[in-house]
């Protein structure tokens, strides 16, 4: 920058007119100037770097206008298709998949399910692991598509809901404790088998029990002994033929004559025996057996 001295002179005065003098000069010359090219320069290329750079991030990520890639941003929530991997726990208060397809969820090790409370407390957990599937919870339920209660399991009783219970194991169900039914039965052409191998089998109902065959026979086996027992009614044998192929026969000391004709007897405790039967009663002539 050049500055100029100028002097004002009266008239009839005459000064000497001094010359032009440079006092300083103002501005980047040299290596500081090339220098400042230079950063200008390197500034322009990192800033079309980055520009690029950008442009592909978001051509590679798919990032449109309503999401990212297979992740969609609806009025509804998130959508996502295809299959997707999750490193750390997703939190999500409804999941579920489209109407033409199934929800798949897959991992190398378990599957687990939290349910929490507003203070973050974990009140259910459902765990698909290799080996089981453990439920935690205070009561589990699975319903039919109508709503209705299929199966349910709390602390204290197992409700199933549905019309008819069926087992096909070769070994059947077995019950450590009392079993609480309207009904049981098997299936058809198959033997129904009611059985206690340690213990005793009690069968109640305040109303009476029905046991029915239509098309076999009923057996009931015991090592010991079987007791029907009832304390207002009688015992009712209603059939075209009763038989008692084992019990015993009285002996007497004479030999008799016999068609091959018995009567029963009973003892005063009960018990049944065969004698020959004869013009009259026998049965006091035996009565040895109920000693």
């Amino acid at each position: 920058m050049v500055r100029e001295q100028y002097t004002t002179t009266t008239p009839g005065t005459s000064l000497e007119r001094p010359k032009n003098e440079y006092v300083y000069k103002i501005g980047i010359y040299g290596w500081r100037k090339r220098c400042l090219y230079l950063f200008v320069l390197l500034l322009l290329i990192i800033l079309v770097v980055n520009f690029s750079l950008t442009i592909w991030i978001l051509k590679v990520m798919w990032f449109s206008p309503t999401g990212m890639g297979h992740l969609r941003v609806t009025k509804e929530g998130l959508r996502l298709e295809g299959e997707s991997e999750f490193l750390f726990p997703l939190y999500a208060k409804e999941i579920h998949s489209r109407v033409d397809s199934s929800l798949l969820l897959q991992s190398t090790h378990n599957v687990t399910v939290n349910a929490r409370n507003s203070n973050g407390e974990v009140t259910g957990r459902l765990n698909v692991g290799p080996k089981m599937v453990e439920f935690h919870g205070q009561q589990f339920q699975i319903n039919s598509k109508d709503g209705k209660p299929l199966f349910t399991v709390d602390e204290n009783e197992v409700v199933i809901g549905t019309d008819k219970l069926r087992v096909t194991g070769p070994e059947g169900a077995l019950f450590e404790h009392s079993v609480e039914t309207p009904l049981v039965k098997a299936e058809a052409f198959k033997q129904l088998r009611l059985e206690s191998p340690t213990r005793s089998l009690s069968m109640d109902a305040p109303r009476g029990i029905n046991i029915k065959a239509q098309a076999g026979n009923i057996e009931a086996l015991s090592q010991m002994d079987i007791r029907l027992h009832s304390s207002d009614g009688v015992l009712l044998l209603d059939a075209e033929t009763v038989r008692l192929p084992k019990l015993p026969e009285g002996t007497r000391g004479g030999s008799g004559i016999s068609q091959g004709l018995y009567e029963i007897c009973v003892c005063p405790d009960g018990k049944l025996y065969l004698s020959v039967a004869g013009v009259g009663s026998t049965c006091h002539e035996y009565s040895r057996v109920c000693q």
